[in-house]
């Protein structure tokens, strides 16, 4: 029965003479190279310095002193506050000072139109919002998109002119915002807020004020 022979034995049988060979090779090759490389050798790269000598300056020539010393900043000290214990605040109370005793308010002329623009409108008790939770529907509900969106605010100040029974009568911009489109917004919602009547001492009086309307980018 004839023996067949893989590849794989083929291999294991000659491995030992490959093995063999190239390691004779290598051997040879390196003798060689020791026996014929030239020879090297390393350069003198060694240096000398030579002394210093120290060079007198001439006697025309001055030599500018030293720089005096900073001197350290002062303690601050704290001195000894002596209050008289007498010292008093006058008195700003009404019952001090009544009303009844403050000169009379400056009259408009019959034919002067208050409304016509802003002016100053003396008055004891200025008026008071009465509508919040709509005034605050109404921002947000007016404030512009694009604006709301890109988280931009800002704050106009308007005029308000308030008859005797605290409606808003006329609005104007007092300071803009920057926004065009912000100012627009806060008139419209100064039209629907509503007020309680300004007093001058005991009477309802028309009043110019300036109220900011703020719109912020939660």
């Amino acid at each position: 029965m004839a023996v067949t022979t893989i590849a794989n034995d083929r291999f294991k049988q000659g491995f030992g003479n490959w093995f063999w060979g190239s390691l004779l090779v290598a051997a040879v090759l390196h003798f060689l190279m020791f026996a014929f490389w030239p020879e090297m050798s390393t350069a003198d790269v060694s240096f000398t310095t030579e002394e210093l000598e120290a060079i007198e300056l001439p006697p025309e020539v001055e030599i500018p002193p030293p720089p005096e010393q900073i001197a350290r900043p002062a303690t601050p000290v704290i001195s000894d506050a002596v209050i008289d214990e007498d010292v008093t605040i006058a008195s700003t109370t009404f019952e001090d000072n009544p009303i009844e005793n403050l000169p009379p308010p400056p009259t408009a002329s019959a034919n002067e139109d208050l409304s016509a623009a802003p002016r100053f409108t003396p008055f004891t008790v200025r008026p008071e919002l009465r509508n919040r939770a709509e005034v605050a529907r109404a921002l947000e509900r007016n404030y512009p998109p694009l604006l709301r969106d890109a988280g931009i605010g800002g704050e106009t100040l308007v005029w308000f002119f308030i008859d005797e029974n605290g409606r808003v009568q006329k609005t104007q911009i007092n300071k803009s915002s920057g926004y065009e489109a912000l100012d627009k917004a806060a008139l419209t919602v100064a039209e629907q807020m509503q007020f309680s009547p300004a007093l001058n001492r005991d009477k309802k009086v028309p009043v110019w004020v300036a109220i900011p309307i703020v719109f912020s980018a939660k």
